[in-house]
C-alpha cells in the first residue's frame, strides 16, 4: 500500500505543479509507460462508439495508450496527444506499434490550460487522468473550459476522468481521512503526494544513460528510501483527488460560466442557444467520469 500524505499548496500553483508534477513525470517517463498499458473500458468504448472520420484531441496524453483506439476499428478516428512531459510524447509518438513497425502518431508538446486551438475544431476530447494534477479548483475549471472549447459547438463530444478519494479494493493508495462534515461522504477532495518508487533496473539503468533533464537537476522533488541492492528513489507527484459529486459539480460551474446551458437540447426553450449535456457521470476503479456533449439549439 503507497503511504499517501495530505500536503497544503501554499506556493503559485503552476510553481507547484512544475516541481511536483512535470519535473517528475519526465524524469519517470519509462518506468511509467511501462506500467500504463491497458486502456479503462469506458473510455475504449467511448473512442468504439465515435462516427467514422472524427478528429480529436487527447489533452494530457502521457504515454499516448489511447492514440491507436479503437481497436475494433483501426484508422477510423484520428487522435492527437497533447502532453507538457517531452519524454512522455517521446514515447507516444510511437503508441501501438510493434516490433519491427514503426508507427509514427501526431502528438504536440503544450498544456492543456493553452488555447492554441481554433475554437470548435475538434469532434471530441479526452481527458484522462489529467486534471488531476492541476493545484487549484480555478485551473481545474479552466482544463474542462478548454476541452468545451476545443470541440465543436454543433455535436462535439468530452469525455474526462480523475481519481477518486473513493478507492477500490484493488487499489495500491490508502488516501487520508477527509472532512465529512457529518455525511457520508467527503465535501471536497484531498490535496496529496502519491508517492512513485522507481524500480532498481529502472534506476540503475538511468544512472548509466546519465539523461537526467536540465529542468530536473534544479529542483529537489525526491527522496530516497535504502533497499538492498542501493538507493532507490522516490517521486512525490501532486494530486487533487475528487470527492464525490466534485467533478460533475466542477463540470457544471465550468460550462455555466463558459456561457452554455446545462441540460438536454430537448430542453432549450429558445432557438440559438449553446449548451452541454451530461451524457454519464459515475466511478469506476477508484476514479470519477463524465461523458459530455455539446449541442445548439
Amino acid at each position: 500500500m503507497k503511504p499517501v500524505k495530505s500536503v497544503t499548496i501554499i506556493e503559485d500553483p503552476q510553481v507547484h505543479e512544475d516541481q511536483h508534477v512535470h519535473v517528475v513525470y519526465d524524469q519517470i517517463a519509462s518506468h511509467f509507460s511501462s506500467t500504463r498499458y491497458k486502456p479503462w473500458p469506458i473510455i475504449a468504448k467511448f473512442l468504439s462508439d465515435l462516427p467514422t472520420g472524427w478528429i480529436g484531441l487527447d489533452s494530457g496524453t502521457g504515454n499516448g495508450k489511447y492514440l491507436p483506439l479503437p481497436a475494433n476499428r483501426p484508422g477510423s478516428i484520428l487522435t492527437i496527444g497533447l502532453d507538457r512531459s517531452r519524454n512522455l510524447l517521446q514515447i507516444a509518438q510511437h503508441a501501438g506499434s510493434e516490433p519491427g513497425c514503426l508507427i509514427t502518431r501526431e502528438v504536440v508538446w503544450g498544456d492543456v490550460l493553452g488555447s492554441g486551438w481554433r475554437s470548435g475544431i475538434f469532434d471530441y476530447t479526452i481527458s484522462i487522468a489529467t486534471i488531476h494534477h492541476l493545484a487549484s479548483h480555478d485551473r481545474r475549471k479552466l482544463a474542462i473550459q478548454r476541452l468545451l472549447q476545443a470541440v465543436s459547438p454543433v455535436h462535439g463530444r468530452v469525455m474526462i476522468y480523475v481519481w477518486a478519494i473513493e478507492q477500490d479494493e484493488l487499489s495500491k493508495r490508502s488516501i487520508p481521512a477527509s472532512d465529512t462534515n457529518g455525511s457520508d461522504y467527503p465535501m471536497a477532495g484531498e490535496d496529496v503526494f502519491v508517492p512513485w518508487v522507481m524500480s532498481q533496473n529502472q534506476h540503475t539503468a538511468k544512472e548509466k544513460s546519465k539523461k537526467v533533464s536540465s529542468s530536473a537537476t534544479s529542483k529537489e522533488v525526491t527522496s530516497t528510501v535504502p533497499t538492498l541492492t542501493g538507493e532507490t528513489p522516490v517521486y512525490n507527484r501532486y494530486y487533487h483527488m475528487f470527492a464525490r459529486g466534485e467533478l460533475k459539480q466542477l463540470t457544471v460551474q465550468a460550462a455555466e460560466e463558459f456561457g452554455l446551458t446545462v441540460g438536454s437540447r430537448e430542453s432549450a426553450n429558445t432557438e440559438g442557444r449553446r449548451g452541454v449535456e451530461i451524457i454519464q457521470e459515475g466511478w469506476e476503479r477508484s476514479n470519477y467520469y463524465v461523458e459530455l456533449r455539446r449541442w445548439v439549439s
